[in-house]
């Protein structure tokens, strides 16, 4: 266990003492070349901003707001908040306005970190929700509008730079002096994450759920000083939050790329990282490259690429069995999984081999040509893109988490990945796997998952009504379902809360949506749909006595129900009824607009589909409307 005194910026004081030369971040310059930054110049920046932000007057204990995407500055600011004793609170550039104005003032920060001129200006029009907010710091080298707004003061990171600078020999000690200060109790950073409502809810971590998870992974990943990760993910996201960390940890680098295929392969040729650290979408997005590629081959290129996929699938299934890398939920016999499996890998490893020069090998060369294994999280890693990259012989370590707990949980141990889980909890993490009754259940049966160690969060800030939903003596209800294998790693079924997780990660809330397009006059119910998928769509349950109105003025025609919903006039009415509904405008991101739509001729009904208090019972929704959810998924 972490010791009570052990933070984040200790344990990074360490490392840079050891690895002072070592090249911690590899980011792009302007003409869009890497540049690197070692481990002591790193430390020196983060000491220079850390004495100007004493200066200015932020104190231990204060909320200071970071509202911008990845850069190196971000880190740097990070740690020097660490470092003083302060807490970040964190989003990015894709935030609306009033979701920034909201975290501002409910987290009461005086001071925020701000990407651009774009995001002031979101901040500064938010200024008479924040009261307690006074200056506002901008990243962008660009910014040439620093002034006062109001009430609030703009000024750039260059000139705070400048002003630490001059502080560095005159304050010398103190930087030191405030790290030591620090405990693993102190709150490191005020996560905000959508709460059922549509209101955020701030997690609040402390140092030792960080400190927990690094000391947790050295014996499943494996990683030392020549390490290199690409970063794709949003910096202030609490997956790569948690991976920034375990990074600086075991003294490896961070290469900061951009989510878009294009970029990010050629990235990786300049970079030739040894990891990387996605959500499933871009996994899945890799592979939809590669199938789009092959199909524009010849018959007889698309006839072996197909060949071989399979036979890789195939050899990997076998080569999991051998290894004892299979799911044991009910009690199978290892000694016979490697008897059975012996003389199928002998004869389709020659056909292996030969798949490993003509298909996969070009593979392997656009990710670097030094690529160890990619660990996937933020959702459920589809199986056909897994076993997709078990055949090219490209490992994924799927993991999971949640933001309440800093996030990571599990991941697939590095040496010995078992597909169709997450891995085992890390060490030293109790849990309980609780019944519909209350009663604690064993390996295969299914539950809902509780924990309880050092990371889990310390509650939501200002919300002890909500946190004590979902945190009892030390344990978090995780709100998932889960079903544990006999020997420790387990497979994640589902969610028991509302939220939707998609394929890139992100969550959704589905209620606010819902009651956003129920105030069409043509629609009376709706159901959000997307666990795991690439979009959201939506089931929708029309008003038929205003859609026969519709149809009489339009002069359609039909005989039954089913046969209006299916005309085309009365789709393009549903399509543009749901899209001026729910747009960036009414404050809805893109990832939270319905892209596909199923209309429906039957209610959802109280006491069936509905609970009498008219909430929906979506598991019983999702599975009689199976095939029609499953219907708007497919390409």
């Amino acid at each position: 266990m972490p010791g009570p005194e052990e933070t984040i910026p200790k344990r990074v004081r360490t490392i840079v003492a050891g690895y002072a030369d070592c090249p911690v971040m590899h980011a792009k310059n302007s003409v869009g070349e890497f540049e690197n930054t070692s481990y002591g110049a790193m430390w020196k920046t983060v000491e220079t901003l850390a004495l100007a932000l004493l200066d200015f007057g932020v104190k231990r204990g204060d909320h200071v707001g970071i509202m911008s995407d990845n850069r190196k500055e971000w880190l740097l600011t990070d740690l020097a908040l660490l470092s003083i004793g302060a807490a970040d609170v964190p989003r990015g550039s894709d935030s609306t306005e009033e979701e920034m104005g909201y975290i501002l003032a409910h987290s009461d920060c005086a001071l925020v970190f701000a990407e651009n001129a774009v995001q002031v200006q979101k901040i500064l029009g938010q200024s008479a929700r924040a009261p307690e907010l006074k200056n506002i710091v901008v990243f962008d080298e660009e910014y040439d509008e620093a002034g006062t707004f109001g009430n609030v003061a703009t000024l750039r990171f260059a000139t705070l730079l400048e002003r630490g600078k001059l502080l560095l020999e005159a304050r010398g000690g103190e930087f030191d002096r405030e790290i030591d200060k620090g405990n693993g109790d102190d709150v490191a950073t005020i996560l905000y994450t959508s709460g059922t409502t549509g209101e955020p809810k701030g997690v609040l971590l402390p140092h030792r759920s960080y400190i927990f998870q690094i000391d947790r992974v050295k014996n499943i990943l494996f990683l030392d000083e020549n390490d290199i990760f690409l970063s794709v993910l949003p910096i202030w996201h609490s997956f790569e939050r948690a991976v920034e960390y375990i990074v600086l940890g075991y003294a490896a680098s961070i290469a900061y790329s951009k989510p878009n295929a294009k970029i990010m392969l050629a990235d990786m040729a300049k970079i030739r990282p040894t990891w990387m650290t996605s959500v499933p979408r871009i996994w899945e997005g890799v592979r939809s490259a590669v199938f789009r590629n092959v199909a524009k081959e010849p018959p007889i290129k698309r006839a072996l690429f197909h060949f071989f996929v399979a036979v890789g699938v195939g050899y990997a299934n076998l080569s999991n069995l051998r290894r004892g890398l299979v799911p044991n939920f009910s009690p199978r016999s290892r000694i016979l999984d490697k008897v059975f499996s012996a003389v199928p890998l002998l004869l389709l490893f020659p056909l292996k081999t030969l798949g490993n020069s003509l298909v996969f090998g070009s593979l392997k060369q656009r990710l670097g040509g030094r690529f160890v294994a990619g660990v996937s999280g933020g959702g459920a890693l589809p199986p056909y893109v897994d076993s997709f990259f078990q055949a090219a012989g490209i490992k994924l370590l799927e993991g999971y988490g949640l933001t309440e707990t800093g996030p990571v949980l599990a991941v697939r141990h590095e040496k010995g990945p078992v597909p169709g889980t997450v891995g085992p909890l890390l060490p030293d993490i109790e849990y309980r796997v609780v019944g519909e009754n209350g009663a604690i259940l064993g390996p295969n049966q299914k539950g809902v998952l509780h924990v309880r160690s050092p990371q889990v969060m310390l509650g939501y800030y200002k919300k002890p009504e909500e946190s004590a939903l979902v945190l009892k003596d030390g344990w978090l209800n995780t709100g998932d379902l889960v079903v544990f294998s006999h020997d420790g790693p387990f497979k994640v079924l589902g969610r028991v809360k509302e939220t939707i997780v998609l394929l890139g990660g992100e969550n959704v809330e589905p209620t606010p949506i819902e009651e956003s397009l129920v105030q069409s006059e043509y629609i009376e119910q709706a159901m959000v749909v997307g666990q795991d998928k690439k979009f959201l769509a939506a089931l929708i349950v029309p008003s038929f006595e205003r859609l026969e109105e519709f149809a009489a003025h339009e002069g359609i025609s039909f005989g039954k129900q089913v046969d209006l919903t299916r005309h085309v006039r009365v789709q393009e009415l549903i399509h543009s009824e749901i899209h001026a509904l729910v747009n960036r405008k009414r404050g809805f991101k893109n990832f939270e607009q319905i892209y596909r739509f199923r209309i429906l001729t039957d209610s959802f009904e109280p006491g069936i589909e509905m609970t009498q208090t008219l909430k929906k019972k979506r598991d019983v929704i999702g599975k009689r409307y199976r095939k029609e959810i499953e219907a708007l998924f497919k390409q």
